[in-house]
């Protein structure tokens, strides 16, 4: 997938206004319109400004496009950063590729399940449903936490541009919380119309990238290294938990990619999930003249071809 300079695609700087990125469009619009242009890529071009004015008109999408910075270039290979749309607040529900859904996968990527389209222009009492994404701890889902989290609402400042605005709520995280579920906070989205009830804001949740923890619904993965003998002849080991090192029986003859399974260690709920050890097989350098007699001893020892299965 390839980056999309959505200002460059507008010609204009990344300070521009939002009066400017209208005119912009409009202006290019008028020029590729397939109706009217005799480019023989003005369908293509027309597709492409419309996809970037769709970003840019709008504040909350055009925050969470600024955020990528401008490091990133038109063309430069591409893919999301891992936890680049958390902790932004939007208003209204998700959204997808819009009428057509003829947005590249580049928009799709960023775009096409998150924030809000709203409901701009449509007078009703009660005040829009926010929503936003949050990363907590994997131990949080483990034992509930109270955390205070930060969120950032993309607004227009007095001179056109998008700012940022910040809050700060505390939020109690409840006990067996999976990624992905939402957490509804009752009347902290937008406030309502001629004295209507605010709406709601709904937080999608996500684990934080853990060195030594990935989760899968509420089962728990954890590699667990063991040295050559360790696999070969079995051996009693500490393994990681979230909760802390457990005693572990490595069964003789264990290979790399076997699975232990702890039951009921996993993401709490009812059923519990379980962690799954997931055993790898570390090597010790051949760092020393010992060491390297060592695996001398070991290759003539052994009659043993670990490629006999691609040869045959």
């Amino acid at each position: 997938m390839k980056f999309k300079d959505y200002y460059e695609i507008l010609g204009l700087a990344r300070s521009a206004t939002q009066d400017e990125v209208k005119h912009a469009y409009r202006k290019l619009a008028r020029k590729y319109h397939p109706d009217v242009s005799k480019d023989p890529d003005a369908e293509a071009r027309f597709k492409e400004l419309g996809e970037a004015y769709a970003v840019l008109k709008d504040p909350e999408k055009r925050a969470a496009y600024d955020q990528m910075g401008s490091q990133w270039k038109a063309g430069q290979d591409f893919q999301p950063p891992p936890g680049w749309d958390t902790g932004f607040e939007f208003s209204g529900g998700d959204f997808g590729a819009g009428p057509g859904g003829e947005h590249s996968d580049f928009f799709e990527a960023l775009f096409g399940r998150h924030f809000g389209t709203g409901q701009r222009g449509h007078m009703r009492a009660q005040g829009q449903d926010h929503h936003a994404k949050v990363q907590i701890d994997l131990l949080d889902a483990y034992r509930g936490a109270q955390r205070s989290i930060a969120l950032r609402m993309p607004m227009l400042d007095a001179q056109g541009r998008v700012a940022l605005q910040e809050r700060k709520l505390d939020v109690s995280i409840p006990k067996g919380i999976r990624a992905g579920q939402h957490l509804r906070l009752a009347g902290q989205g937008a406030p309502g119309l001629g004295g209507g009830a605010a709406g709601d804001l709904y937080l999608e949740i996500a684990f934080k990238p853990d060195p030594k923890f990935r989760a899968d619904g509420r089962d728990v993965y954890a590699n667990l290294p063991l040295a050559p003998w360790e696999a070969a002849l079995g051996a009693a080991v500490m393994a990681p938990t979230p909760e802390g090192p457990v005693r572990l029986t490595i069964p003789p003859g264990s290979v790399a990619g076997r699975q232990l399974r702890l039951k009921g260690r996993g993401i709490p709920g009812t059923p519990p999930g379980d962690l799954y050890v997931v055993l790898t097989i570390a090597l010790p350098p051949a760092d020393s003249e010992t060491a390297r007699e060592a695996y001398r001893a070991m290759a003539a020892a052994f009659d043993f071809n670990p490629r006999q299965a691609l040869e045959e």
